[in-house]
């Protein structure tokens, strides 16, 4: 990538030029040590002398027996005596596996040479964090198509949670990413969700709260009326009504004008209809019902970056929420796929 193609992509979602670089295969690391070094510690001594390594991660290679000393597996704490040899074997970090290639099975709904639509499944995490360095849509991209290595976050724009499914668009090229970051910022692209909500909701609805991070749990995001709070926007329309373990549900379609974290989940719980099934704004004494949030991106519009004709396209409804459906008399309608959002 040029620095002139760098400068184009906004500052969001460039990656630094400066990465460490990851390496697949790792050689051992050899030192005698002298009779000065006799009396220290062998946890200390050898982060003096492998600086480039945290002191924990050093004590865990050890502990794990990836280090150690005359060719015998060592203990932290032992006190060397001087002219040993220490033999240690870098091991990778989870977070080093963070962008590297993993056959991870995902539906894709549309491929051209510019961009790729895909079904998330539920349970798929979008982007690898703390907790979930392998095994994310980022990952199964790499395999896929080693070229999306060239391109800032494997084409990633936008993300879903992760138990979250549905239809989401991924970047082939810098010049797409550039161009669909443009859309998402202008608030052009089309996002329709369908959520399965405890109560009665009024027929249809706009919530403008800005969204923030929660002021006492930092797990949670919320509406926050401070500078912290971003613009939030999320129209919603009831299509159904129901009745899951004797609580009326009402299955609502939400149309994002943003994209915050959270966002639908937030608005929704703030005027009192959280998500059936959602273990962090939802009714914790009904977490059973369902394992998950009930919330599928089932439709995406936007322009095509090369094209520039207009797309849309759609995501089934995925198992688990068609028998949820179903459990509370809500039968399928294929109407649901019909914008109702100019």
């Amino acid at each position: 990538m040029t620095e002139n193609e760098k400068s184009n992509i906004p500052e969001l979602f460039q990656i630094e030029s400066d990465e460490e670089e990851i390496l697949t295969e790792q050689e051992p690391i050899r030192f005698v040590l002298s009779l000065k070094d006799g009396g220290q510690r062998l946890d200390k001594l050898v982060a003096g002398r492998l600086s480039q390594y945290s002191r924990s991660r050093l004590q865990r290679w050890i502990e794990d027996g990836h280090i150690t000393v005359n060719g015998e597996k060592a203990q932290a704490k032992q006190t060397v005596i001087g002219d040993e040899e220490i033999c240690v074997i870098p091991q990778l970090a989870e977070e080093d596996l963070a962008f590297t290639p993993e056959a991870v099975d995902f539906p894709v709904v549309f491929e051209d040479n510019a961009i790729l639509v895909v079904n998330k499944p539920a349970s798929l995490v979008v982007h690898p964090a703390a907790g979930n360095w392998s095994g994310t849509l980022l990952n199964g991209l790499l395999y896929r198509d080693p070229k999306s290595a060239t391109v800032p976050r494997a084409g990633i724009v936008h993300r879903l949670d992760k138990e979250t499914s549905g239809v989401m668009v991924v970047a082939k090229t810098i010049e797409a990413q550039t161009d669909l970051v443009r859309q998402l910022q202008a608030r052009t692209v089309k996002r329709e969700y369908l959520a399965l909500v405890w109560g009665d909701t009024p027929q249809s609805g706009t919530i403008d709260e800005p969204i923030g991070r929660h002021p006492r749990d930092r797990v949670k995001m919320a509406v926050i009326h401070t500078q912290s709070g971003k613009p939030a926007v999320t129209h919603f329309r009831k299509i159904a009504e129901g009745v899951c373990n004797n609580m009326n549900v009402s299955l609502v379609k939400c149309r994002l004008e943003t994209g915050r974290t959270h966002q639908i989940r937030v608005h929704l719980q703030s005027i009192g209809f959280p998500l059936v099934g959602d273990p962090v704004y939802g009714k914790s004494h009904l977490a059973s019902v369902f394992p998950r949030q009930a919330l599928h991106a089932f439709r995406l519009g936007l322009i095509h970056p090369c094209t520039k004709e207009v797309c849309e396209w759609t995501a089934p409804l995925p198992q688990d929420m068609k028998a949820l459906l179903e459990q509370s008399f809500i039968e399928e309608n294929g109407k649901w796929y019909e914008s109702d959002y100019s």
